[in-house]
């Protein structure tokens, strides 16, 4: 091989076949459209990080409304809850209340029975 250094002039000619040349027409396209197909991918994913951004800033703006929620329902457990204590009072009363209910119902038997004993033994007055 000899050293000669390469001269290029305007009017150098350069021969290529067609199919090289379409092939590199191919090349660039397919690179410009991946480029492209790139490029709006990108944006449509900033586009969408963007947006999500803005929601939850509004969801951070409903935290007074979210709060106020909460105490409300915060409020109801504890209502709910003194009115099964109350519930429960309730069932207690409902067991003494039946247990004196037979007591005395026992009671009002007894005194019949002592007042029957009484007037057998002609000590009591007639009634």
């Amino acid at each position: 091989m000899s050293n000669k250094p390469l001269n290029i002039s305007e009017s150098a000619a350069v021969q290529m076949p067609m199919k090289t040349v379409a092939s590199l027409i191919i090349l660039v396209g397919m690179g410009v459209l991946g480029y492209t197909e790139l490029t709006s991918r990108l944006v449509s994913l900033e586009t969408s990080r963007e947006l999500f951004q803005n929601d939850l800033l509004k969801k951070s703006e409903q935290v007074p409304v979210d709060q106020e929620q909460i105490f409300l329902i915060e409020d109801l457990y504890k209502s709910v809850e003194q009115i099964e204590a109350r519930i429960e009072d309730m069932m207690h009363n409902k067991v003494n209340i039946q247990f004196i209910q037979k007591q005395t119902e026992k009671l009002l038997i007894d005194v019949e029975v002592l007042k029957d004993k009484v007037r057998q033994n002609g000590n009591g007055t007639n009634n």
